[in-house]
C-alpha cells in the first residue's frame, strides 16, 4: 500500500504506511488559550483513528490533552522521556503511554518508529521547571518518514535523522515573530537541502494566530508554505514539494 500524509492543520498529520495510521501532536480545538484557529476546518473523527500517536514535545500545542482524549482507549502514545512527570493528567486518560529519548525505537505493528533529537525547549510551558527533550521522529515502513516536531536549525540533523524518503518540516508557528528553536522557511530550506529526501511538505503555519492580532505582521501566517515552496526550489531543487490544503491527502510515491 503506498504512504500516504494527510495534513490537519499545524503539526498535526496522519502518515499511514503499510497499513498502519500514525497521528503526528494531535490539536482538534477551534481555540487554545490565546489562538485561534484561523483556517481550516477542524479535522474529522477519522483523524483521530490511529494506531500509534506521536507527541514531539510537552508544549500545549502539541501535547494537548483534549485531543488526545479524543483517542479510542488503550491507543498506544509516544512521548517524551518525563512527560508523565510534567503532564500528570496524561495518565489519565487510559491510554498506553510509552516514553521516549533521542535514539529509542518502538514498534507499531510493521513499522518502527525512532526517536530522534530536535532543538527546541521541550518543557510543559509556562510552569515546567522539570526538563523533557524536545523530539522529531522516523517512521521506517515501505518508507522513511521524518517528522520534524519543533526544531531550529543544527548542525547534526542530518547525522542524527539519517537517510528518509518524506520530511515533514515546520517552516512557520502562530504568533508574528519565531523564537529560537524554530524554523522559517529559509531554514527550512536549507534543513531539506541538508536531509535531501525525495519529497517533502511544509507544516507547522497557517492555522492558530493569537487573537486580536490578525493585523500585525499577516505575512507570517499565511505565507510561510509558498516562501518555503519557493526556497526549496533554490536550495533543494532535486525534492519535490507539495503544499498542502489543510485535510488535503497526499502519496510521496506519485511525486516521482
Amino acid at each position: 500500500m503506498p504512504v500516504e500524509v494527510t495534513w490537519w492543520g499545524h503539526a498535526t498529520c496522519t502518515v499511514e504506511d503499510s497499513g498502519t495510521r500514525v497521528l503526528t501532536d494531535p490539536l482538534f480545538a477551534r481555540r487554545l488559550a490565546h489562538l485561534r484557529r484561523r483556517r481550516g476546518e477542524l479535522p474529522p473523527p477519522e483523524a483521530a483513528v490511529a494506531d500509534a500517536v506521536l507527541v514531539s514535545h510537552l508544549h500545549s500545542d502539541h501535547l494537548h490533552l483534549p485531543s488526545l482524549a479524543r483517542l479510542a482507549p488503550g491507543t498506544r502514545v509516544v512521548v517524551p522521556r518525563g512527560a508523565v512527570r510534567s503532564v500528570p493528567g496524561l495518565a489519565r486518560l487510559g491510554l498506553r503511554v510509552t516514553e521516549v529519548a533521542p535514539g529509542d525505537e518502538v514498534t507499531v505493528g510493521p513499522l518502527t518508529v525512532r526517536a530522534v533529537p530536535a532543538l527546541h525547549d521541550g518543557r510543559r510551558l509556562p510552569l515546567g521547571p522539570r526538563r523533557s527533550p524536545a523530539l522529531g521522529f522516523v517512521i521506517s515502513g515501505e518508507e522513511r518518514t521524518y517528522f520534524a516536531g519543533d526544531t531550529g536549525l543544527f548542525d547534526a540533523m542530518a547525522d542524527e535523522v539519517g537517510e528518509v524518503d518524506v520530511a515533514l518540516l515546520p517552516v512557520g508557528g502562530w504568533g508574528p515573530f519565531l523564537g529560537h528553536g524554530h524554523l522559517d522557511p529559509g531554514r527550512a530550506a536549507e534543513a531539506l537541502a541538508a536531509l535531501a529526501p525525495r519529497s517533502a511538505v511544509p507544516v507547522h503555519y497557517g492555522t492558530y494566530w493569537p487573537i486580536g492580532m490578525d493585523g500585525i505582521r499577516p505575512h507570517e501566517f499565511h505565507s510561510p508554505g509558498d516562501e518555503f515552496v519557493r526556497k526549496a526550489a533554490r536550495t533543494a531543487p532535486g525534492v519535490s514539494v507539495r503544499r498542502l490544503g489543510h485535510g488535503e491527502r497526499f502519496r510521496p510515491g506519485a511525486a516521482r
